[in-house]
């Protein structure tokens, strides 16, 4: 029984890190690929953006698709998808039919990014998805700083094709998994469940809260993530000592989730939440001292307090995921979608703002966190009220009769 249940959490956490691992493990190939295409590095650059824009598309198609068909089909039919897809990347012979297959990979892979938080939703109750969250989302650091190794290995001993091959395998072997693991939906049990629109899910300002939180954080972490390459360039470091620097982050990030999880046990998820997310304004504020009020200082002091950030954020994630998903357990699947969507969306536009001011160095970094932060504050007094009304309630405009009268008193 155990050694299932491993090898379901196995399996929840490679869909996780699917749509990660395939952005990052063929990025080794870049020069390859511009040889074997003859095409130019910003064509080849141009397969990123593809995948993107199909990651960020996808995240809204499957939550409708699994209300139809089933958590189980609808995840066959996005891995076979990716599977296609993926082959098809292997024998490209024009940059024109690998960009377009890149994109469908990209829808593809969304299935497993979107229905694995919902299988963990409707599989578990709230005390239980919250442990299976905290052991599979740290995970997902290690497929960027992994991916590229073990797509760099590939390279050299295979070729490039043979990178896309091994995506194609893998997904074949999650299908499998996925007709295992997953049980078929009957027309009976899916009538049961009340069809709900994202205008609908866009009501519940716990949901959104919690999105707002997830989203915000990630964009603070892509607002670092964008710029500090050429902050390390500007302070005089090779591409080694860059590549090495993330180190930090990512193995902070991992032991950020797994603490989570004690002290979740300690003081509840709730009390947890206000510690960390206490952790990361004073994080954010260190970051802003380091970056914009104190300038000329080595690389060291931001990299250090953005490494506890890195931390805050591991273990936030599993609790405002579970908390937002928790809203609409019967639409886990379309919930799921709309806020990886809006967590896509918040770190793109992060990152693109960032990229503008990037010759900044680590002053736009500074800024981009403390933009991220304000809206984790904004998404946390959010997730405190019921509904739009009490929001609406709490916000007081300043009355001058008001304040005179306190004044008076006073």
């Amino acid at each position: 029984m155990n050694l299932k249940y491993y090898i379901f959490l196995t399996y929840l956490a490679l869909l996780s890190m699917l749509g990660f691992i395939a952005t990052d493990m063929y990025l080794p190939a870049f020069k390859a690929i511009e040889d074997t295409m003859a095409a130019s590095p910003s064509q080849v650059a141009m397969s990123l953006t593809f995948f993107l824009a199909g990651l960020a598309l996808g995240q809204l198609l499957y939550g409708p698709l699994v209300e139809r068909f089933g958590k189980r089909n609808s995840l066959i039919f996005g891995l076979v998808l990716f599977s296609v897809a993926s082959f098809s990347l292997s024998i490209s012979d024009s940059m024109l039919v690998f960009n377009i297959s890149r994109f469908m990979q990209a829808l593809g892979a969304c299935s497993a990014g979107v229905i694995w938080q919902a299988i963990v939703i409707e599989k578990y109750d709230a005390s239980k998805a919250q442990s299976v969250f905290s052991n599979i989302m740290p995970l997902v650091a290690l497929s960027p700083a992994l991916a590229p190794i073990l797509g760099a290995f590939i390279l050299e001993s295979m070729g490039w094709e043979s990178i896309f091959v091994t995506l194609t395998m893998m997904s074949v072997v999650m299908i499998l998994l996925t007709v295992w693991f997953v049980p078929s939906e009957t027309k009976a049990i899916n009538r049961k469940k009340k069809d709900i629109s994202y205008v609908n899910i866009f009501k519940n300002t716990k949901y959104l809260g919690n999105v707002v939180i997830f989203g915000a954080c990630s964009a603070a972490f892509f607002s670092y993530l964008t710029v500090w390459p050429m902050v390390m360039e500007q302070h005089g470091f090779d591409a080694k000592a860059i590549g090495l620097s993330f180190i930090p982050q990512t193995i902070m990030f991992v032991l950020g989730g797994y603490a989570s999880k004690t002290l979740i046990r300690k003081v509840g998820a709730e009390n947890a939440l206000k510690v960390l997310l206490s952790v990361f304004g004073l994080c954010s504020l260190g970051i802003v001292v380091v970056t914009i009020l104190i300038t000329g200082l080595s690389v060291f002091p931001l990299l250090a307090v953005f490494s506890v950030l890195a931390a805050c954020n591991g273990a936030i994630y599993p609790i405002v995921v579970n908390g937002a998903l928790q809203q609409f357990p019967e639409n886990a699947a379309k919930a799921a979608g709309l806020q990886n969507f809006l967590q896509i969306s918040l770190s793109f536009g992060a990152s693109s703002l960032v990229a503008i001011w990037a010759t900044s160095g680590e002053v736009a970094i500074g800024w981009g966190i403390m933009i991220c932060s304000f809206i984790v504050f904004l998404g946390y007094k959010l997730r405190n009220h019921n509904n739009w009304k009490e929001v609406g309630e709490n916000i007081v405009m300043p009355d001058p009769a008001r304040i005179a009268i306190n004044q008076d008193k006073n």
